[in-house]
């Protein structure tokens, strides 16, 4: 087993095999192939799947990938032998593009609500630390790379709201709204729902998510020519003899280019450590109508409903009740230390679970430890991190994000275009998702889904009655 897995190893290292290899007869990796997960243990003790076993679950690796949960303890060999420099690469690349833009709207957030330096330290400490957990403890026992984040859009949400609020009251508000985030993934309604949208639009919307960060990548040429020339060449030319690390190489090439060039002032950069300041929530009528309700509405729809996609579309089938009741309650549990929401992360998810992680999907998870890792070591240095962020160069976060997700957006874009009777909905979703547009609160990831669920609903109801007709004109 262990010659193998090895010489597997190996030829993920050096073979740029295509991404449709590996996969079962229903094209979807072994991962997708498999009954959704139902929370419950398998004899062997591993979660993922039921505890029955079909004559498919009793064939080697070499006849078929199976998930990694399907691995006895004896051959689970841990962490250390499924790791791989790629894999904790992109956890890193996910913090990093999590902290630049997305903690700019946190701090906007709690500038609009008067919140004082230790307040705010806090609030980046509670987001930082709340979304470290989740991404290690999920990533690990679920051995899916589950991906979180702090909810941008309800920070967005705050940005308008807070300042109405006294910080007690915006606590109070936060604690409710991760109540009912993990009350709704306790019924799994949501999940439900997210299963029965087809796989092409749900690429769509993923390629739509990801379509800013690779114009982002061009649009930098203005600001940093050479960074972005030299990244790409970079990454293009190891993806040609080693696709798994060409990421890293572009983002080694992106950064010694840019610490050449003079005009980063590290000046606001405070090393030391950051404590979390408890605050005593209040409860008030005016605050859970204006701030908790809209929070849990824009968390789910816009983050966890594309979290689900993002997972769904790299060949996973996660555990939705597990997953948002989770993020839900570990929503909860920060809430009086700042923090306003955990949620799956659904634009940076995609750096950790496509191939650029992993050739093998059953070793991606290893991504998400590793994001887990780098987002607690981000929460004790909340202050530091704060000018840290502040001082790099946008330039270099548009580089480094639009390298990472090239190969990802790519097979998205494919995958959405491949059915030719899903196609006009996969457009309509790609578009609406790309535009970037925001109505009542919502972003463009979740219009996307409705759009296409709509485009998609009425063209099928249409040839639906066309089918109908024929045999009557035939008779």
């Amino acid at each position: 087993m262990a010659t193998a897995e090895q010489g597997a190893e190996n030829d993920a290292d050096e073979a740029p095999g295509p991404t449709d290899e590996g996969r079962t007869p229903s094209g979807r990796h072994g991962l997708s192939g498999e009954p959704g997960p139902s929370g419950q243990r398998t004899p062997s003790g591993q979660p993922g799947h039921s505890g029955r076993r079909t004559p498919s679950d009793r064939r080697g690796p070499s006849e078929q990938p199976g998930p990694p949960d399907r691995r006895t303890p004896s051959e689970r060999r841990g962490l250390l032998a499924d790791a791989s420099l790629s894999a904790v690469l992109a956890g890193l690349i996910t913090v990093v593009v999590s902290c630049s833009g997305p903690l700019l709207v946190v701090l906007a957030a709690a500038a609009a609500g008067h919140l004082t330096d230790e307040q705010t330290a806090s609030w980046v400490w509670a987001a930082c630390v709340g979304s470290g957990v989740t991404c290690a403890v999920l990533s690990w026992w679920t051995r899916i790379p589950v991906i979180t984040a702090f909810s941008t859009p309800g920070a967005a949400v705050l940005v308008g709201s807070l300042g109405d609020y006294s910080y007690p009251e915006a606590v109070g508000a936060f604690l409710v709204s991760g109540l009912l985030m993990a009350l709704v993934g306790l019924t799994g309604v949501f999940g439900k729902v997210m299963r029965r949208v087809p796989p092409g639009i749900v690429a769509a919307m993923l390629a739509g998510v990801l379509f800013s960060f690779g114009v982002g990548l061009f649009s930098a040429l203005d600001g940093a020519p050479v960074a972005v020339l030299v990244s790409l060449a970079t990454y293009l030319a190891v993806k040609q003899r080693s696709p798994r690390y060409a990421v890293a190489w572009a983002l080694l090439a992106a950064v010694l280019v840019t610490a050449v060039v003079p005009g980063i002032d590290a000046s606001s950069v405070d090393i030391g450590l950051t404590l979390p300041v408890l605050t005593a929530p209040e409860f008030s009528g005016s605050a859970l109508v204006g701030l908790a309700v809209p929070l849990a509405v824009v968390t789910m729809a816009s983050q966890n409903a594309p979290g689900l996609a993002v997972l769904a579309a790299c060949g996973y089938r996660p555990d939705d009740r597990l997953l948002i009741t989770a993020t839900g309650l570990a929503s909860t549990a920060l809430a009086p230390l700042g923090g306003h929401a955990v949620n799956l992360a659904a634009i940076t998810a995609a750096i950790s679970t496509g191939e650029e992680a992993h050739r093998d999907p059953r070793r991606r998870y290893v991504a998400g430890v590793a994001c887990g890792v780098f987002y607690l070591l981000a929460g004790v240095c909340g202050a530091a991190l704060v000018g840290l962020f502040t001082a790099l160069p946008p330039e270099l976060i548009a580089v480094v994000a639009g390298v990472a997700l090239l190969a990802t957006f790519s097979t998205s874009l494919a995958q959405a275009v491949a059915d030719e009777q899903g196609r006009d909905a996969a457009v309509v979703t790609f578009l609406t998702t790309a535009s970037g547009v925001t109505l009542g609160g919502v972003g463009s990831a979740c219009w996307g889904l409705v759009l296409g669920l709509v485009t998609h609903l009425a063209l099928t109801a249409r040839r639906r009655r066309g089918g109908r007709r024929e045999p009557e004109k035939s008779a």
